[in-house]
């Protein structure tokens, strides 16, 4: 079993750079953790999902709380999957392409008032979309 944790927060500095600098450590770092997981993101909201073994997610979403880069992190959905949802990607960047709220819902709490279901559906689709084709 594995366990996956979904939040929001609001960046902090938002930039390309940061971005990238976000991404570059957290890829190098799940690696070594066995984390994998995706980050839909843009200019005011960081979506992420994580997914590994407990002790580890539980020790980066630490990380991630204390993280300057990260105002008002907002658990959204935590529990256990049989299955990994982003197996091949320590970090898949989504930069906001399968983004379902405007800035003026974000704005007005629409990913608070979001169910549980359709926060996991906007990963499962990033997961249907990025997937790697097997050739047969």
């Amino acid at each position: 079993m594995f366990k996956q944790v979904i939040y929001w927060s609001q960046p902090f500095g938002y930039d390309s750079a940061m971005l990238g600098g976000i991404l570059l450590g957290a890829r190098r770092n799940n690696r070594r953790d066995g984390v994998t997981g995706a980050l839909v993101c843009r200019h005011d909201i960081y979506l992420q999902l994580i997914e590994g073994f407990g002790a580890a997610i539980d020790a980066l979403y630490a990380r991630i709380l204390r993280d300057d880069r990260h105002l008002d992190v907002r658990p959204l959905w935590s529990g256990t999957v049989g299955e990994r949802m982003f197996p091949d990607w320590e970090m898949l960047d989504d930069p906001a392409r399968s983004w379902m709220w405007s800035a003026a819902e974000v704005a007005d709490d629409a990913v608070d008032k979001a169910s549980a279901d359709e926060v996991r559906a906007v990963f499962a689709r990033v997961a249907r979309e990025t997937a790697v084709p097997v050739l047969v």
